[in-house]
């Protein structure tokens, strides 16, 4: 009972700090955004089909999932660049306004090349303000609550998955889907609102970029992560070979967007941005495949086969929730620790990926991975910020955003080019589950260099 009531007291100024009259309007805004974008990546996919049935053919159903996502890594380096030369504050200004005109140019599309050119503006509204949240969290919030935030902000992030995806559907199937993009444009404008207050009075001093080539190379990579995406929603031979051909692309791109020592794990901000790369990999590849596994493999319906992605995100809120309670806690031991539950999840999934597989272990599995997962997110972002120095925060945060997309989008990619070469789920996805298993042992292996000493 001691113990309970400490942790209780604790609790209190982690609660005023985030809630208290100086800082609501900051939090409430920051996590409107983030569930806006959420609800919008989570949701747009349910209606696609019927989105594009109406307004093009099969054959184009790609294409508004990689206008999105080039825009949104072109966004993501550029805005890191911004906000470390002049602050978050416009940024946090422009993104929502770019993300709410691609609501309204999407939702009033009459061809398919109007709802491209809005999907272009959410992308690039979504990338840019993800990363301006958290120069804004790293200026405002104090080090011992940033816990606390990042576990809300994480739930900000998760719960739109449990609720945009059915939701969607019901508005998709009794509206029409134009008010899948209509309805998020108040959430956007009650957020623009209540952050241009919070960062009205915010002032960073001006500083000169040091970085050249950021533009070419920002375009080399938002190329590099359009095809990887195209490959992995049109599993094919050819798409095997645009695969590559993209991280051949990418290389390049990677030298200017990455900071120097990424892929040999060095102590500090390389490794942190490393970490994010392949946690994103382990989780979201897996995620976007579970489906897949129980419809082909084991024959369950659409909805029961959304039930593991809901276990995951329950686990992922618990932990990010419980993480944020004990800001004390040494951050490498729990990037470590949640390595260790990814990883062991992804391992487990072998028993449920095959036709001899178990099809019920799915939700404990994916549960147990999700939890981990609450422990890896916010703690790489903790210890980005604790790490970053005076105006380069920018640009560590776009770099670990950048590495989240590269090691999704290759991940996913790898999965589409395995069912094009193997054929059938049921051979594919034990050889992909392999590699993120393989991927989640380096985690493991690599976490305790997140500190500098």
């Amino acid at each position: 009972m001691h113990e309970m009531s400490d942790q209780g007291e604790a609790a209190k100024p982690e609660r005023g700090e985030l809630f208290g009259p100086h800082r609501r309007n900051t939090t409430i805004g920051v996590l409107l955004l983030i569930s806006m974008v959420a609800f919008e990546s989570m949701g747009v996919g349910t209606a696609m089909p019927v989105l594009v049935a109406e307004l093009g053919s099969v054959s184009m159903y790609a294409w508004p999932f990689v206008a999105f996502m080039a825009a949104a890594v072109f966004a993501t380096v550029l805005g890191g660049r911004w906000c470390d030369r002049a602050g978050p504050r416009n940024p946090l200004l422009l993104a929502p306004m770019l993300f709410t005109a691609g609501l309204v140019v999407a939702a009033t599309a009459s061809g398919m090349p109007q709802l491209l050119v809005g999907r272009v503006l959410q992308g690039l509204g979504a990338g840019c303000v993800t990363v301006a949240i958290y120069v804004l969290v790293g200026l405002i919030y104090p080090e011992q609550v940033r816990p606390a935030m990042f576990g809300l902000m994480s739930s900000a992030w998760v719960l739109p998955s449990l609720i945009g995806p059915p939701i969607s559907g019901l508005v998709t199937e009794r509206f029409s889907w134009r008010w899948v993009f209509l309805g998020l444009v108040p959430v956007a404008l009650l957020a623009l609102a209540l952050v241009t207050r919070a960062v009205r009075g915010l002032v960073v001093p001006q500083r000169e970029s040091t970085r050249r080539g950021v533009v070419v190379a920002a375009l080399g990579a938002a190329a590099g992560v359009a095809a990887l995406t195209y490959a992995s929603e049109n599993p094919s031979v050819t798409s095997a070979v645009i695969a590559v051909v993209a991280l051949a692309m990418l290389v390049p791109a990677m030298r200017w967007l990455l900071p120097a020592g990424v892929f040999l794990a060095r102590r500090g901000i390389p490794t942190v941005v490393a970490c994010r790369g392949l946690c994103a990999a382990l989780f979201f590849t897996a995620n976007s495949y579970l489906p897949l596994i129980m419809t082909s493999t084991h024959h369950w319906s659409l909805a029961a086969a959304g039930l593991p992605l809901v276990v995951g995100s329950l686990g992922w809120s618990a932990a990010a929730a419980w993480q944020g309670r004990h800001p004390t806690l040494h951050r490498p031991t729990l990037l470590r620790i949640g390595f260790c539950l990814l990883t062991g999840g992804v391992l487990a999934l072998q028993l449920v990926a095959s036709t001899w597989g178990v099809p019920w272990l799915v939700l404990p599995v994916w549960a147990f991975a999700g939890f981990g997962m609450g422990l890896v997110f916010p703690s790489v972002a903790f210890l980005l910020l604790r790490q970053s120095g005076a105006g380069e925060l920018g640009y560590h945060t776009s770099a670990a955003q950048m590495s989240d997309q590269l090691g999704s989008a290759t991940m996913v990619g790898l999965g589409g080019a395995l069912l094009a070469l193997l054929h059938s789920p049921a051979h594919a996805m034990p050889v992909l589950l392999a590699v993120l298993a393989l991927l989640g042992a380096i985690g493991i292996l690599i976490a305790g260099r997140s500190l500098n000493p």
